[in-house]
């Protein structure tokens, strides 16, 4: 969940490292640390709080260094404080660890630890790797060198963790090893590097491998091996990166995520792109084992996720089940594998997930994989651990996503769903070619309703700043969009920090009509579908407990105006769709609405509290 770089080449490493972390920052930290080896020392600066408070230590107390290692943390084990930030020393303090994840049994090997005279500074599990090598170190000597002694430690160790080490007893060396938590190597032009996600080493070089789990990588200045974690070397490729650099920057916008959500247009037409036929109503999805006979066997499909994606999940139901007639569950992935679910070689396991490493949505793959589910993902990262182990990946060719609260993502994962119903719908024989050309013309036309939808912005900030100072909101939805509602509540959460629940509108009368008052905001997702009239009576309900609505409809509605006043409420007009396509069109003015608000109060929009990007602890 938080960022790594480590770094061997001709270049300063201190700048390469700070520069690696800023571009992790991202992810979510509270503390941050670096360690240099400069002629046979090793050398810390570390600090609490932004990355800004590490560069103010370094500018007091300047250092340089030959190779060495990055680190920003996000709590887990210990206060966000100096002390408890990476990289953390042993004994000696000639070998030091960063690490990422949680090992289960740190409390038991420090105790014996702390029984063979190590002595302990730090209140987290990350220090005890550091003491264990150091321990192992005694027993290998000299020819098992670095590698050896952690290869012995991870046997000793249990939990989901990515470490990255380094001794200044053996130059020019860093060991990394993964299991769980994502590691890139990066091979540059006689450099190397090694980092938790690609923006790190980007600017560097675009030919990395993905370490797998139980997987070492060891660095020097002549290149890159790689092992298992029982030392038999392995033969690991590398993939070119297509992301460019340039994409990882705001591009003239203040914050990522307002960035991210006007890239929606060009993400959604390259996930569309290549795979569809207008001509012959035909959706092709190569990147997979899974042969068209092998999906025309499925009878029911489980959609897995976490957060956003678990949202793009629901939708995914209402797509797969009204267009390939497959009956659809939907699990969050951090309570699948706890229920013993009941799957068998009929069943398609999808799971989503932006960054493929999400460790949650991965043990639940795995779970549906070990009771005979066939397995595809849908996620945003080439080669990353959720693609490697489906037998297929429907890719979203959204580019990077910087910012914590997923956006272009999440629409672009909403596109893949729809053509995997499609995809689906066509193997089993279940829509006409003339109603596929229909679907396709609508994924086809959606990137230019995309842009016509995010010119409400204007709107939407004017929105915000008369309801930025509210306590709590409601979001209402049905069919289709009630996912929606969902999100909308969730992204005002997860960056202004106010509460926000989503809720179908039908079962408002159910319990939160309670709450209905004259400072509870309730947005109400209303495009004009089979369940409009339903919508209004939800409306009507609102005002009639003096409630304030922003209401969201297609087109120039006057029933719907009919219903407000331009003193307390709003209305956004949005352009007409397809009802299977609504969802995309109706989330962006929520998003918007999240961001304008964040904004407004000064919270942090790209990086807000205690939250990560990628999740790869459960």
């Amino acid at each position: 969940m938080c960022g790594i770089i480590g770094y061997i080449g001709p270049k300063p490493v201190v700048p390469v490292l700070i520069d690696g972390l800023r571009r992790l920052e991202y992810r979510g930290y509270d503390s941050a640390g670096i360690a240099v080896v400069r002629q046979g020392t090793i050398h810390l600066r570390r600090s609490a709080g932004k990355l800004s408070r590490l560069e103010d230590v370094i500018r007091a107390e300047p250092l340089e260094g030959e190779y060495g290692v990055g680190h920003t943390r996000w709590a887990t084990h210990g206060r966000p404080t100096e002390e408890n930030a990476h990289p953390h020393r042993d004994c000696t303090g000639r070998i030091v660890v960063v690490h990422n994840g949680i090992i289960e049994n740190y409390l038991e090997l420090k105790h014996e630890l702390q029984g063979q005279g190590h002595k302990f500074v730090t209140e987290t599990d990350t220090e005890i790797v550091a003491h264990l090598v150091e321990q192992e170190l005694k027993a290998v000597g000299a020819n098992g060198g670095l590698e050896g002694a952690t290869r012995r430690a991870l046997a000793r160790i249990r939990g989901m963790f990515a470490l990255v080490l380094i001794s200044s007893d053996e130059p020019q060396k860093i060991v990394a090893v993964r299991n769980g938590p994502p590691l890139v190597v990066g091979i540059g032009d006689g450099e190397y590097f090694v980092a938790s996600d690609i923006p790190a080493i980007l600017a560097h070089t675009r030919d990395v491998v993905f370490l797998g789990d139980e997987e070492m990588a060891v660095l020097t200045k002549d290149g890159v091996t790689f092992t298992n974690f029982a030392g038999t070397k392995l033969d690991r490729p590398t993939q070119r990166v297509l992301w460019n650099p340039i994409q990882a920057e705001k591009a003239g916008f203040k914050h990522f995520m307002l960035k991210e959500i006007f890239e929606q247009p060009q993400a959604v037409r390259e996930t569309v792109l290549g795979r569809v036929s207008l001509d012959t109503g035909r959706v092709f999805l190569e990147e997979m084992t899974l042969s068209d006979a092998d999906l025309a066997e499925v009878e029911n499909v489980t959609i897995i996720a976490c957060g956003t994606s678990w949202h793009a999940g629901l939708i995914g139901k209402y797509l797969i089940e009204s267009l390939a007639h497959l009956p659809v569950e939907v699990d969050y992935g951090s309570e699948y594998r706890y229920r013993n679910p009941i799957v068998g070689r009929k069943t398609l396991a999808v799971v989503i997930t932006q960054s493929g490493e999400t460790a949650d949505t991965l043990a639940a793959l795995r779970e549906a994989k070990g009771k005979g589910a066939r397995s595809l993902a849908i996620c945003n990262v080439v080669g990353s651990m959720v693609t490697r182990e489906s037998e297929g990946t429907v890719y979203t060719h959204a580019g990077p996503e910087i910012g914590v609260a997923s956006t272009k993502a999440f629409t672009s994962q909403l596109v893949a769903l729809h053509l995997l119903a499609l995809h689906l719908a066509q193997v089993r024989g279940a829509i006409a070619p003339a109603q596929a050309r229909e679907e396709i013309d609508g994924l086809l036309q959606l990137p230019t309703l995309i842009d016509q939808t995010l010119r409400v912005s204007a709107l939407v900030d004017e929105i915000a700043r008369r309801f930025y100072n509210r306590r709590d909101f409601l979001f209402l939805g049905r069919g289709i969009n009630y996912p929606i509602a969902l999100e909308g509540a969730l992204k005002l959460k997860e960056i202004s920090y106010i509460h926000a629940e989503g809720y179908p509108a039908g079962e408002m009368k159910h319990g939160p009509i309670a709450l209905i008052d004259e400072q509870m905001p309730v947005v109400a997702l209303a495009p004009r579908d089979h369940v409009f009239e339903k919508m209004l009576s939800n409306i009507q309900e609102v005002k009639a407990r003096g409630g304030s609505v922003i209401a969201l409809t297609t087109g120039r509605d006057e029933l719907v105006e009919s219903l407000l006043d331009t003193e307390h409420d709003s209305i956004i007009s949005l352009p007409e769709t397809r009802v299977r396509l609504s969802p995309v069109i109706m989330v962006l003015p929520l998003q918007l609405l999240a961001y304008h608000i964040a904004v407004r109060r000064g919270c942090d929009v790209d990086q807000p509290r205690n939250l990560a990007k990628s999740v790869t602890v459960e």
